[in-house]
């Protein structure tokens, strides 16, 4: 219920202030499981995807995002379960296998699950290599995967900028890839470097970034 009436009250006002450029949202189905694996360039990435496709894209979100005290909490709690983010705990031995565990159970479901592969935001706009997350998850679940590219994002809240700024951004989906033809091995490590290099290469091909092959770094505050 928030999820929706988030759409009908922000994705009107959102299109007349960014005036988004989308291309290839005939892509994404209109039901059943689906994965949207795109580039991650700023904070606002993660309500740009849901305000643009039209049935909820469900992400994974830190937890503390959900457990804070007082208004300050309340707000946090109220907003990321508004805009269709999960809790997950980070940090701990199975932080992964939760994870996955509830990626999958979205995409069991029929939902639309939402992935950045790079596994945190690219912080000189190029895209490094994708964390093999997202191609255990394709594996297991069968469900096709949805290429993203996010141009222009990181003007709209540059890292380390509270408020967001007005700027043009552009979404582009890619033609669904599936992996069917790799039924039988979900448990193999090199099938799935293989099925994320290939997303990724998706992706480059949609965003034009410069692609950089190792994982990305945080900077050290």
């Amino acid at each position: 219920m928030l999820y929706q009436l988030m759409r009908r009250v922000l994705s009107p006002l959102a299109r007349l202030i960014f005036r988004p450029r989308v291309e290839g949202l005939r892509h994404v189905p209109a039901d059943g499981a689906v994965i949207l694996a795109s580039n991650h360039l700023s904070f606002v990435d993660s309500l740009v995807i849901p305000l643009i496709v039209p049935r909820k894209v469900a992400f994974l979100a830190k937890a503390e995002y959900f457990h804070g005290t007082g208004v300050k909490g309340a707000i946090s709690r109220w907003f990321f379960t508004m805009i269709g983010q999960i809790p997950v705990e980070r940090g701990k031995g199975r932080a992964a296998k939760d994870a996955l565990d509830v990626a999958i159970k979205v995409l069991a479901d029929g939902g639309a699950f939402g992935i950045y592969p790079e596994g945190t935001r690219s912080e000189d706009g190029r895209l490094y290599r994708g964390k093999t997350g997202v191609g255990r998850i394709a594996l297991a679940s069968g469900a096709p995967v949805v290429p993203v590219a996010l141009i222009g994002t990181e003007r709209i809240q540059p890292i380390g900028k509270r408020l967001p700024r007005l700027h043009r951004v552009t979404v582009r989906f890619g033609e669904p890839l599936e992996f069917s033809r790799y039924e039988g091995m979900a448990h193999s490590t090199v099938i799935h470097r293989t099925v994320t290099d290939e997303i990724m290469y998706a992706i480059l091909e949609l965003s034009g970034q410069e692609y950089v092959d190792t994982y990305h770094q945080r900077k050290a505050a």
